[in-house]
């Protein structure tokens, strides 16, 4: 499953799963997870360059994600567990002023979440190497300044339920990704600025960390205000 970035065949991002986040965004707590895709186009390996295009305001999202083993559909929260192959660490990128513009319009969030190298994404942990996923710790750092730190214990769904939702709209498959929600303290990455993130044990102790740099795109999108 270590090849899951170039085998997965979707990225299934959960939305408002963290109720900090929602509130910082001055969004309603959902009452059932709900979800977006994202292309696996937009995976940044660790040590990667985060293509920022012109015009757009970029927000960094970093999330714990789960990555399918078995595939299935209708899969109960019981036996949810055995579809899970292990985790990764990754970052939902967010062009902030593009979906603000869509949303505003009705319209779908795709272009906004899309851009490649979009999804900085870590490596593969075994879910043996990790006792509880519920009771991780997430941090990002920019520039060395911690910008978020939160635990997944406060997901307001739970990765069985969240597995159990998904696969009864759409068949989960071998290597797809689910990232499972923020915790609160998103804000602006910009050219220049290094970011460092980190998936650790409630211990301190680090299972993997991740890493990128910011650039600006040259040529491509660029946005625009109405």
């Amino acid at each position: 499953m270590a090849s899951f970035v170039r085998n997965g065949r979707k990225i299934v991002a959960i939305g408002r799963n963290y109720a900090a986040h929602a509130k910082e965004l001055n969004n309603a707590v959902p009452k059932e997870p709900f979800f977006f895709l994202k292309p696996t186009s937009s995976y940044l390996p660790s040590g990667g360059k985060l293509e920022i295009p012109q015009g757009i305001v970029a927000h960094h999202e970093v999330e714990l994600g789960v990555v399918i083993g078995n595939g299935g559909r209708d899969i109960p929260q019981a036996n949810a567990e055995s579809h899970v192959a292990g985790y990764t660490l990754a970052v939902d990128m967010t062009a902030r002023n593009l979906q603000d513009k869509v949303r505003k319009a009705g319209l779908p969030w795709s272009a906004a979440k899309g851009f490649d190298t979009f999804t900085p994404i870590g490596k593969f942990i075994p879910k043996e190497s990790v006792k509880d996923a519920q009771d991780l710790r997430l941090s990002l750092k920019i520039n060395g300044v911690t910008k978020q730190d939160g635990t997944t214990a406060d997901m307001i769904f739970r990765i069985p339920r969240l597995i159990e939702h998904v696969s009864s709209i759409m068949t989960l498959e071998e290597g797809d990704v689910i990232l499972t929600g923020t915790p609160s303290g998103v804000g602006p990455v910009v050219p220049g600025d290094k970011v460092e993130c980190k998936l650790a044990k409630p211990d301190g102790e680090e299972l993997i960390s991740l890493d990128f740099e910011a650039v600006q795109r040259e040529g491509g999108y660029r946005f625009q205000e109405d």
